[in-house]
């Protein structure tokens, strides 16, 4: 009854052993329910995350493989009920030589790719386009820097309305409740783009888990990332720092759209975003046109009639 026990217990370890793994392969961009892995995301940055942490979650597979099937294997195979007796001994200088340089080689094994990947995902240089990001309790602005174009993002007015009306919301009333803004950020598919993160009032963090980074806004701080989106599409993120009462209703959304798309959408903002044009200036007023000289010419003869007129009546009276 007991060996039937131990082995229908192993039987469960090894199928748990091997459905899980399976069942962490990539997910979707967006995180979803009863995800069990991180997603692979659209940028080269989550990418190498994603990579970085299937390899070493397939190092602890075979570690707990190993560890776990030798104490299944001594707890069954040298058990009391058989009369196995324990032995004496203490140390083993060999066991404690292999368990100490066998995870010293594998952590020097991992350092070497990650600390690459960590530059790579720091290095800022060469971007196509800066946005900085600025963040506000309770909300975000956006500054394309150098296109003179800017706007703030928060929370839409229909999750803001359901919050607040006290019921129970369903995917039916939202189906991105709490995830979804009135003016999205929206940036080029295939263009490698430098973010500039701040922020005005406390501190914040901008998370977007499909670019694979989050990077913290901080008063009077200015710190960098980058990202190159691969995929067009809708990409969601939220506040990743404690930020005030409203903490949980900052999200995020990116908005990534082919180069031409967005050329015609960043025209479009420039175009409304552009101060109005200057009223003329106002015409000096002309001189009136002098009177033509036949209109003249009966004003100056009356006086000369007046004057023959009155010779004659001279001459009578004398």
């Amino acid at each position: 009854m007991q060996a039937r026990s131990v082995r229908r217990g192993l039987a469960v370890l090894a199928a748990a052993l091997c459905v899980l793994p399976g069942l962490a392969l990539a997910q979707a961009a967006d995180p979803h329910r009863w995800q069990l892995n991180m997603g692979k995301g659209v940028t080269h940055t989550s990418r190498i995350a994603y990579d970085s942490h299937m390899i070493v979650l397939w190092i602890c597979v075979v570690i707990g493989v190993i560890v776990f099937g030798a104490m299944a294997y001594s707890m069954f195979k040298f058990r009391k009920s058989k009369g196995a007796v324990a032995a004496q001994f203490s140390h083993n200088t060999t066991a404690e030589i292999i368990w100490t340089v066998v995870p010293v080689l594998i952590l020097v094994g991992l350092a070497w790719p990650a600390t690459k990947n960590l530059i790579n995902m720091y290095d800022t240089r060469n971007a196509g386009m800066t946005v900085k990001v600025t963040g506000y309790q309770w909300m975000w602005k956006y500054e394309y820097l150098g296109e003179g174009v800017s706007f703030t993002s928060r929370l839409d007015r229909k999750s803001d309305q359901l919050r607040q009306g006290g019921g129970t919301v369903t995917a039916a009333d939202h189906p991105h409740y709490l995830l979804d803004v009135d003016n999205p950020l929206v940036l080029p598919v295939g263009t490698k783009v430098r973010f500039v993160v701040t922020a005005d009032d406390v501190i914040h963090a901008w998370w977007v888990p499909a670019l694979g980074w989050k990077q913290d806004a901080i008063p009077g701080i200015v710190n960098e990332a980058w990202a190159n989106i691969e995929q067009p599409g809708l990409y969601r993120g939220q506040c990743a720092e404690l930020c005030g009462k409203d903490h949980g209703f900052m999200p995020i959304v990116v908005r990534a759209l082919p180069q031409a798309e967005f050329d015609r959408w960043l025209a479009a903002e420039k175009a409304k975003n552009a101060p109005p044009a200057p009223l003329p200036a106002p015409v000096p007023a002309q001189p009136a046109p002098a009177a033509p000289e036949q209109e003249a010419a009966p004003a100056e003869a009356a006086p000369a009639a007046t004057a023959a007129a009155a010779t004659p009546a001279s001459a009578s009276a004398g």
